[in-house]
């Protein structure tokens, strides 16, 4: 088998390649990369380690992608990640759309030609800005908490957020490039025949993620508290309570594989996943977690609301338990530890990571 890893350079993208290599060295995996993020050379550098072969390319072009040998799946770990993404003033509402909606048509036309297999990775964040803030929360343990004295919307449990959840406008234009992506990958497969299977990943974390404040927050925040960089809690008026879920892409790679090599026609195609209500913090807790591992640092309040924030996302994984038996396995414990060892030995990281 072949698989095709598009964004290979990233840090999902090549976590993927190499956790799925390990795990079945039988496959053979390539990537293509246009290397626009600071750091991308270094994970290129640890791939060819493992004899997976980089093409340099920008799937945004159509010859990039016919140039690319055959595979038998795509997994498509390329996009611009960020809810802010269009509105930020550091990339437009066209790039964002040519990065995570034109790349996908030119990725399913190479499926189509190959008669590949596509993997979506898509995000938590195609649901409801308004349904996200409307979730009842209260303050608990120095987090948000689900408020059960309150009704829930459909798609909303204590389990999390499943695919039932409101995915009406407004979601964010980066939102909305990722859903309109889903819908366009289904139909592609239904058309001509190929499978398609799209994730809706809570927070990704681990070892090597580019930490900048509006993604990869993990890194970003461990970094910069070992090294006393400054630091500011933005939204719901400094209280610092929100609440995300975290996954390790290795986690991710095991479920890839399984749904790879699945030959049934019964399962849903569309799921949520994360690490789910074990592996749920909030930004308060992982301060605290950064005091007793670190040492105090001081962050400065801020009244700074940040746009499409949300005060509770944690990802239902219960369909994939149901269908898989797929769980995570890496707490967000043993995450925060690997991003801090990862830390200690790459002191630069905020500026390799183009954070500073």
């Amino acid at each position: 088998m072949k698989i095709l890893i598009t964004g290979i350079c990233g840090f999902v993208g090549s976590e993927l390649a190499l956790s799925i290599k390990q795990s079945d060295p039988g496959i053979a995996i390539f990537g293509i990369d246009n290397f626009s993020r600071q750091g991308a050379y270094l994970n290129k550098a640890l791939l060819e380690k493992s004899r997976i072969k980089v093409f340099p390319g920008d799937i945004r072009m159509a010859s990039d992608m016919e140039a690319l040998p055959k595979a038998d799946w795509v997994i498509d770990a390329a996009a611009n990640p960020s809810v802010l993404a269009g509105v930020d003033g550091h990339t437009g509402p066209r790039q964002l759309l040519e990065h995570n909606l034109l790349s996908t048509v030119n990725i399913l036309e190479y499926c189509r030609r190959h008669e590949a297999g596509f993997l979506l990775l898509s995000t938590s964040r195609v649901y409801s800005v308004k349904a996200l803030a409307a979730i009842p929360v209260i303050p608990t343990n120095d987090a948000f908490d689900l408020d059960s004295s309150k009704r829930f919307l459909p798609g909303l449990s204590r389990e999390g957020i499943d695919v039932e959840f409101p995915t009406n406008s407004p979601i964010s234009l980066y939102g909305a490039s990722k859903l309109a992506s889903e819908t366009i990958s289904l139909e592609y497969g239904e058309a001509f025949g190929f499978p398609v299977w799209i994730n809706r990943c809570g927070v990704l974390a681990g070892a090597g993620q580019f930490g900048k404040p509006n993604q990869g927050i993990v890194s970003f925040w461990i970094n910069s508290w070992l090294h006393q960089k400054p630091l500011k809690y933005i939204g719901f008026s400094g209280t610092v309570y929100q609440v995300r879920d975290c996954l390790h892409p290795q986690d991710l790679a095991s479920l890839i594989l399984m749904q790879i090599f699945d030959q049934s026609t019964g399962r849903p195609k569309t799921l949520n996943l994360g690490g789910g209500p074990e592996n749920r913090f909030s930004l308060l807790q992982l301060t605290n977690w950064c005091v007793a591992e670190m040492g105090r640092h001081e962050v400065l309040p801020s009244t700074e609301e940040r746009p499409y924030d949300a005060p509770w996302i944690v990802m239902d994984n219960s369909t994939v338990y149901r269908h898989w038996g797929w769980k995570p396995t890496i707490s967000s414990q043993n995450i925060f530890r690997e991003v801090l060892e990862h830390a200690k030995k790459h002191p630069d990281w905020l500026k390799v990571s183009g954070a500073e």
